[in-house]
Parts: C-alpha cells; sequence; structure tokens
C-alpha cells in the first residue's frame, strides 16, 4: 500500500486491506507466517479463565447469589401476570349478573353464538357480580415489589464479589508479567521494541481487565437468566417456547460469522497499538537527535501513516462488532411479533389467560434480550481475549537458562581470577560469533578489549555477568564454573560502568547509594570523594540532595558518568567491568573520569573496553579482537612493537585520519611506534606547494 494512502484517512472499506499488512508485519516480526495466528480464540480465552483458578471461591459465591437473584426476576413477570388476570377477569366479571354460575354463562354465549367470547371466558376464574379483588391485588403487586428489591440487592452484592473476584486475577497477571520480564534474556529485549514491550504490559492488560469487567457480571446474569426465563416459559407454554427457542442457532450463527472477523480485527488493532506505541517512545527518546538532523516531518510523516493504520485497524474491529446488536434486535423483534400473534389467538381460543401472554411476552423479552447481550460481548471478549494472547505470548517466551547453582561454589571465590576455556557463542545458529576463545585475568589485573566495532567486544564481558548463556566452553571464577553461581551472586560480586549511563529520578545520594543500598552516609560521601563527584556536588544549591531526573538532563554526561562510576565503587565488587565508560565526555572530564577509574580498579580484575587507547595504555594484558577471535594479546608496549593490528590501530589516532591504518608502523625507539609529532605552528603544504586553507 502506497504512502499516500497510508497517510490519509482511511477509508471503510480499507480495514481488511490494511488490518492484513498490519497483520503480516507483526507476525513477520514473530516468526510467523502471514495470516498464521499466534492462538485462536478458545485457547487463549480458556487459559484467561483458568487464570481465575485462586479466586474461584468468590466465583461460586458470585454465581450463587446469581442464581437467586435472576430466580427473583424471573418470577416477577409470572407474578404480574397474575395481577392482569386479577384486573381482568374482575372487570368481566362485574359485567356479568351476580350470582350467575359462570359455567352457565358461558354456555348462554354459546347457544347465542358467541363462540370467540365463551372460548376466552372458559379459561379465566370468574365470580360473577364481583368487580376487582383490590385486596388480592395489592398482595400481589407486594410481592413482586419485594422480590424485585431483593432481587437488586442481590445482584449489587453479586457485582462486588465479582469485581474483587477480577481486581485480584488481574493484579496477579500485572505480577507475572513483572516476574516473568526479569526472567527474560536479554536475547528477548533485543528482538522486541520497548514501546511493544510496554505496550503489552500496560496497554493490553488495561484491556483484558476492562473487558472483564464490563462482561463477567453481564455475561454471568445473561446466561442464568435465559436459564430461568426457559424454565418459566416452559410451565406457561411449550408451543410458544418453540418460537422463542427459534432465536437461537440465528444467535449463535450471527455471532460465529462476526465474531469471527472482529477476532482478526481486534487483534490487529492491538498490534497497530503496540507499533505505533514503540515508534512514539522511539522519537521522544531521540527527540533530541530527529531535531539536530532536521527529521521531525519525516518522523509526523511515519506517526500518521502508523496513525492511520490503527485508525482503520480500530474502525474496521469497531464497526464489524457493532453489528451484533442490530441483527439480534431484528431477529428478537420477529420473534416478539410470532408470540404475540400466537398468544393472541390462544387468548381467544381459551388455552391461556391474558396475564400468561403478558408474562410470555415479557419473558420472550428477558430471554432475547440476554442473548443479544451475549452476542454483544462476545465481541467485546474478542478484544480481551486479543490482548491477552499477545500477554500470554510475554509469559510464554523463553526464559534463561535455569539455575543449576551448587551452595559451596560461591565459597571458593576469593582473589577473582578470571579464565575463559575454549568459549563458543552465537547470537544465532547462522553466525557464530565467539570461535575456541580461551584467556586469564589475574586477581588484580586489568583486560582490556579493543577492537573494531563489531568484533564481540561488548559480548565478551555479557558473557562474563551471563547476560548471555556460552554455546560451549567455559568460564570460571578462581576456578568455580559462573554456572554453578546463581545469576545473584555472580552479579553482586560484579560492578559494571557502561558507555549509556543509567540514572532514576531521585536524589543524587539515593543514586550513589543504589549500589549497595545499606551503605550509610559518610559511605556515599566517601564513594563521592573517591571519585571526583564531591567536586561538582558541592557546587550545586541542594548538594546531595539535589534531584535529578530519569535521564540525568539536570547534570552533563561527565558528570553522570561520575556518578555511575561512584556508584560502582560503593558496591565494593570484586570483578569490575568498564564499558566505554569515556567515550561521550571531553578531554578535561575525561582525565576525572579516568582518575576516578584508577581508584575503582585499585585491588579488582577488571575488564576495560575502549576504543579511546590512551586510556590502557597501563593495562596489564590488552586484548585485541577481530570478528570474535582474539587476534593479538600483550601489553601496550610488545602489542606496538609488533606492529600488528594493535599498532594500526593506535597510529590511526595519534597520527592523524589521513594515515592510512593497515600500513606497517615503522619501529623506532623502544615503543616500536612513531609518536605524534610535536606542534610547530608551521603550516604543512601540499605537494603543489600551496598551503591549504585554515
Amino acid at each position: 500500500m502506497s504512502e499516500q494512502k497510508h497517510a490519509s484517512t482511511p477509508a471503510a472499506g480499507d480495514e481488511a486491506e490494511v488490518a492484513a499488512e498490519i497483520a503480516s508485519e507483526k507476525d513477520a516480526s514473530r516468526g510467523l507466517r502471514p495470516g498464521q495466528s499466534a492462538k485462536s480464540f478458545w485457547p487463549s480465552a480458556k487459559r484467561l479463565v483458568r487464570e481465575i483458578g485462586p479466586e474461584r471461591k468468590y466465583l461460586v459465591l458470585a454465581i450463587a447469589i446469581g442464581v437467586v437473584s435472576v430466580a427473583l426476576n424471573v418470577v416477577g413477570p409470572k407474578i404480574l401476570g397474575r395481577a392482569t388476570d386479577l384486573i381482568f377477569s374482575g372487570l368481566i366479571s362485574r359485567e356479568l349478573p351476580a350470582g350467575a354460575d359462570p359455567a352457565q354463562v358461558i354456555a348462554q354465549m354459546r347457544a347465542s353464538g358467541e363462540e370467540k367470547m365463551a372460548d376466552m371466558l372458559s379459561g379465566m376464574t370468574l365470580t360473577p357480580g364481583q368487580g376487582i379483588d383490590f385486596t388480592a391485588l395489592y398482595q400481589v403487586l407486594a410481592l413482586a415489589t419485594g422480590l424485585y428489591i431483593a432481587a437488586s440487592l442481590l445482584m449489587w452484592l453479586q457485582g462486588v464479589a465479582l469485581n474483587r473476584l477480577l481486581v485480584r486475577m488481574v493484579s496477579r497477571l500485572r505480577r507475572q508479567v513483572e516476574e516473568k520480564l526479569h526472567r527474560l534474556p536479554l536475547a528477548y529485549f533485543d528482538r522486541m521494541k520497548r514501546g511493544e514491550i510496554l505496550s503489552r504490559v500496560t496497554n493490553d492488560i488495561d484491556n483484558i481487565q476492562n473487558t472483564l469487567m464490563n462482561t463477567v457480571t453481564g455475561l454471568v446474569n445473561s446466561i442464568l437468566t435465559v436459564i430461568g426465563v426457559l424454565v418459566m416459559m416452559l410451565t406457561i407454554s411449550g408451543r410458544l417456547t418453540l418460537i422463542a427457542l427459534a432465536v437461537i442457532p440465528v444467535a449463535f450463527l450471527i455471532t460465529a460469522v462476526v465474531g469471527k472477523r472482529a477476532q482478526k480485527l481486534f487483534a490487529q488493532q492491538w498490534d497497530a497499538t503496540g507499533a505505533l506505541n514503540g515508534e512514539v517512545e522511539e522519537a521522544f527518546t531521540g527527540h533530541e537527535l530527529i531535531t539536530v538532523f532536521g527529521r521531525r516531518r519525516e518522523v509526523a510523516e511515519q506517526f500518521e501513516r502508523s496513525n492511520g493504520r490503527l485508525f482503520t485497524a480500530t474502525f474496521g474491529a469497531q464497526f464489524v462488532s457493532s453489528l451484533i446488536m442490530p441483527f439480534m434486535l431484528f431477529v428478537g423483534n420477529l420473534s416478539y411479533v410470532a408470540i404475540a400473534i400466537v398468544g393472541g389467538l390462544r387468548i381467544i381460543s381459551g388455552q391461556m389467560t391474558l396475564g400468561d401472554v403478558q408474562a410470555f411476552i415479557q419473558y420472550s423479552r428477558q430471554f432475547t434480550q440476554p442473548l443479544s447481550q451475549v452476542a454483544s460481548m462476545a465481541t467485546m471478549l474478542q478484544s480481551g481475549v486479543a490482548s491477552a494472547e499477545r500477554v500470554f505470548e510475554l509469559l510464554d517466551a523463553g526464559e534463561q537458562e535455569p539455575e543449576t547453582a551448587d551452595p559451596r561454589a560461591v565459597a571458593g571465590i576469593r582473589e577473582g581470577r578470571v579464565e575463559f576455556e575454549h568459549v563458543r557463542f552465537s547470537y544465532t545458529p547462522e553466525r557464530e560469533l565467539i570461535r575456541d576463545l580461551s584467556l586469564v585475568a589475574d586477581p588484580g589485573h586489568t583486560v582490556a578489549i579493543v577492537g573494531p566495532t563489531g568484533a564481540g567486544k561488548t559480548t565478551l564481558v555479557n558473557l562474563v555477568m551471563r547476560f548471555y548463556e556460552i554455546d560451549g566452553g567455559r568460564i570460571t571464577i578462581d576456578g568455580v564454573d559462573i554456572r554453578d553461581l546463581t545469576r545473584a551472586q555472580l552479579r553482586s560480586r560484579t560492578g559494571m560502568v557502561l558507555q549509556d549511563t543509567w540514572l532514576f529520578e531521585g536524589t543524587i545520594r539515593e543514586n550513589i547509594r543504589y549500589g549497595r543500598l545499606d551503605a550509610t552516609d559518610d559511605e556515599v560521601l566517601e564513594a563521592a570523594r573517591a571519585t571526583h563527584v564531591d567536586d561538582f556536588v558541592r557546587q550545586l544549591p541542594e548538594g546531595y540532595d539535589t534531584v535529578v531526573d530519569d535521564d540525568g538532563t539536570s547534570i552533563s554526561a561527565g558528570e553522570k558518568q561520575l556518578l555511575t562510576i561512584a556508584r560502582a565503587f560503593l558496591a565494593r565488587p570484586s570483578l569490575l567491568i568498564l564499558d566505554e565508560a569515556t567515550s561521550s565526555v571531553d578531554t578535561r572530564t575525561e582525565v576525572l573520569v579516568q582518575n576516578a577509574m584508577n581508584r575503582l580498579r585499585e585491588g579488582r580484575t577488571s575488564f576495560v573496553i575502549a576504543h579511546r587507547l590512551s586510556t590502557i595504555r597501563d593495562a596489564e594484558l590488552i586484548l585485541v579482537m577481530e570478528s570474535g577471535d582474539i587476534v593479538e594479546q600483550g601489553s601496550h608496549e610488545e602489542l606496538l612493537a609488533a606492529g600488528g593490528a594493535y599498532a594500526r590501530l593506535y597510529r590511526s589516532q595519534f597520527e592523524g585520519a589521513t594515515s592510512d591504518p593497515d600500513a606497517e608502523v615503522p619501529v623506532t625507539g623502544e615503543t616500536g611506534a612513531t609518536e605524534p609529532a610535536p606542534v610547530t605552528g608551521e603550516v604543512p603544504t601540499t605537494t603543489g606547494g600551496i598551503a591549504p586553507a585554515l
């Protein structure tokens, strides 16, 4: 579909095409074929019902209350029919001669040719000469009023029980999703956009709650009402009951045809909602970058296209689902007309009283109305179950490998010696990233990892942290396989400072204390002083009580980095990982950050990932990685003297961008590399003798 078509307001007839496109795109992202659903309606609906399990006592209570409430409601029309009979028979009796025998009056009518009137009176209880029995009438009306009041109170109690059940169930579902997110591997978050995940955690669960709140009470009462009304109709007239039951097959047919179509459209609606949320989250996260590159118009156009898709899917879902109620009302009216005609004929023939026909007509309304409500709620359930499918997909996602910790293993970690033994790893089976990697990081030493983008540097430290599980070989700390430790035990002994700093909304003191929550204020201050945080915090009006927002925009990038280092310093880890910690700061701040990191690295086994080679000259071991392999290793001086990949990287940084990074490095002096030429102030000339413009 063209972009112009998406950008404009979609026509009502386009919903099928756009919905199919949305489904195809989303299914492709999940690894599904176009047109293939993740789950069908009934398995997801059954699973959603099973979620009620722990609250079944409230469900049983609600159903019991509903049975009594519905029973009182369905008896009401029968009692009111009795009141109608009292009024009608009283009016007829008043016109008959007082003291006359009703059988003789009817016989005289037949003899005079009034067969229809005689047949009608034969089905009535008459007292000739006596009018309406108001005492009996008042008693019947009082009984009906009492029944309806009691039924209303019971219905309110039923709603309280069901609402408690649903709120507790949805609360438990939210907790399951929250716990699941912490058990998912990083690979899952790599595949899914954050906006899509947030949509499932918030929008979809909210939709489940709203759907269940709006349908469960009505659904339970509707089903009970249909059963109760059916019993009452059978006690009045079997023939009229058959006419009323003719509605059921038509109702099921309409619900099946329209509901199947609505299910797909509601699923596509929520998929489109998740996609739009992902784009909005991405746009606001990168707002500054979008503004700098002048891409606001493109972002707005993309939003319009996605919003148009969401509009079309939503319009289609609501349009299709809204068809059920008019169809059901039409069928119900046909049934009502048929019952009124047949009932009138049976009154005339004396086979039924006016009150019974009146009661049956009320029952026919009560019978078709719940069927219409059930059919209408079925489309609402389609939306809720579509959201439930998406939530269940998250809950069913593959988790991290289960913990197989040896309780004695953690006691063997003392010094922090890290060893990789023939480690293999790949993100996808088709492409192996790390092949047969072996290395040793001795206690208290710093291992620097350098190499081009995509070489596997960050992957290496992610494997140490067990963010990903290795495919072969093993990683040990002091001879203990990290798979014999729980992830919590491993990570509690590891400090990590990343290139992308993260601060939560709170005070500077709270952000530092996040490294060790039981730390005292004095320990927080000590960590801040050791990492140069105290230098800039004391210049802030609120000091350590200064509140930083969630993205830390109230302080500079370098100050954020220093805060993350102070946080790691406070944690007192035995193993330290520094991932491009100085890549986004200026030269002056880099000195402060470097000094802070040097303090942090003292006495700890450290892995440092760096692009700025000036920051890792003092590392005891430098690993040069290319395509997942360690192609060189040694100290700074040894690698420069070798004139290989490290030397080329070094020269490309310190001898200017015009240098050929693949050229051999001449060995001069002790370092074996040509150091940058001193600045003399002279302007170099080109081969043509013309000085370049400054």
